[in-house]
């Protein structure tokens, strides 16, 4: 069955998420997304980790969990964390953040009391462990061989694998002998598969997206929409081990423009580039002088091995995507995506219609035109289309989507919308 996957997101308990982000928000988030298996996020927390063990029930021997008091399966929680790795590897301070999923609550159980004997898991839901990638993995797997690590957001400046500020050059430099158990990667928002598909070390490796959400409303953001049958830890452990392509229909993913380490900057002097100029520059802000933050896009050229418009054999498909709300916004000319006239046309979309993510996907455009405008009609048209206007992220500021011109928006000329 076509199902839609977020397996990296956080509770309420990790720095800066919204304090919606409990197990009912995330449900019914999911549900209202079109999700059908989220990540439980930050079970090392141990607060989290006892709201796990009473408020979700195990479905049959899955290894999936649903809530206690949810009628139904619909929605289906993986066990799922991010941490961060803070240490010193080849005369330089490291900083990488990796997606751990568990086969089952006794595995996890394990992990924490060996966790919170020697860190600090008590005072963040994504903690920071002073050890090694490689020591991560080991000891995962010692406590169950089925764990699953793989590196978040891969490309992100400053906690990753590929990071410009605090990684390395090369899975194998990063996980040494442990590499050969690191089936997949996270895109992360600032990249796309086209992207990562220029460094042929990672055609061997499963690509994923996932919304690294902090709050219910950046659900799915970005997501993996797999072909599943049994609905079983197991199931979604094989695939991604096997890079099983049949059943990996497609990723949803960010434009990564929009994402906050997309091209070169600096943020403080409202500067950014593209990499050939921040060349030019030799890395250094015009403005002050300082050395930019260099991004994304310039890390992937860094490494890349392979041309632009290169697809490695048995890659998946994907999609690109704007939030709804975002999409409403826009064609209301409201900057905030949470004003309430921007809710109630969603949820006006989402009764009408069904869920976020069949509206923006797959929903034919006249039964959207009828349940709101012929404006988000023609704005869902032009985002599956990738006619866009985009001013690129940088340095930790995302960057700005139009969907219209300011032509358009002001009903001038032939761009006029009715």
């Amino acid at each position: 069955m076509k199902t839609i996957l977020d397996l990296h997101l956080h509770s309420r308990y990790s720095r800066a998420c919204s304090p919606r982000l409990t197990l009912e928000g995330i449900d019914a988030a999911c549900r209202t997304k079109g999700v059908g298996v989220v990540a439980t996020g930050d079970f090392t927390y141990p607060a989290w980790f006892s709201g796990l063990k009473s408020d979700l029930t195990e479905i049959g021997q899955s290894g999936l969990f649903k809530l206690k008091n949810a009628s139904d399966e619909q929605v289906k929680f993986l066990l799922s964390t991010e941490l961060s790795l803070i240490y010193k590897a080849g005369g330089k301070a490291r900083r990488i953040h990796l997606v751990v999923h568990a086969p089952n609550l006794q595995a996890v159980k394990e992990l924490n009391e060996f966790l919170d004997k020697h860190y600090n898991i008590r005072s963040d839901g994504r903690p920071i462990l002073g050890m090694s990638a490689p020591d991560l993995v080991k000891l995962c797997l010692t406590i169950h061989p089925e764990f699953l690590i793989y590196p978040a957001h891969i490309w992100t400046p400053w906690f990753s694998v590929f990071g410009s500020k605090s990684g390395f050059d090369s899975m194998e430099e990063c996980f040494g002998d442990q590499t050969e158990f690191i089936y997949a990667y996270e895109t992360g928002l600032s990249s796309d598969p086209e992207m990562n598909w220029r460094v042929s070390a990672l055609d061997k490796l499963t690509l994923l997206s996932n919304s690294d959400a902090h709050s219910p409303a950046n659900i799915a953001r970005e997501a993996n929409v797999f072909d599943l049958s049994e609905f079983s830890y197991q199931e979604i452990y094989n695939i991604i081990k096997n890079k099983e392509s049949a059943k990996i229909l497609y990723t949803i993913e960010f434009y990564p423009e929009e994402g906050m380490y997309h091209f070169d900057g600096h943020r403080d002097c409202g500067f950014s580039c593209e990499p050939a100029e921040a060349k030019k520059l030799k890395g250094l802000c015009p403005k002050c002088g300082r050395p930019l933050t260099i991004g994304v896009a310039n890390r992937v050229e860094e490494l890349a091995d392979q041309p632009v418009g290169r697809r490695p054999s048995g890659a998946s498909d994907f999609k690109k995507l704007v939030e709804l709300d975002k999409i409403i916004a826009e064609c209301l000319n409201i900057k905030s995506r949470q004003s309430k006239e921007v809710q109630a046309q969603y949820d006006r979309l989402i009764k009408e219609l069904g869920s976020e993510l069949y509206i923006l996907l797959d929903a034919p455009l006249d039964k959207i035109k009828t349940a709101s405008s012929d404006r988000v009609a023609e704005a869902i048209k032009r985002v599956r289309a990738g006619q866009l206007i985009i001013k690129p992220g940088f340095d930790g500021q995302y960057g700005e989507i139009m969907i219209f011109s300011e032509e358009e928006k002001r009903g001038v000329g032939q761009g006029r919308l009715l």
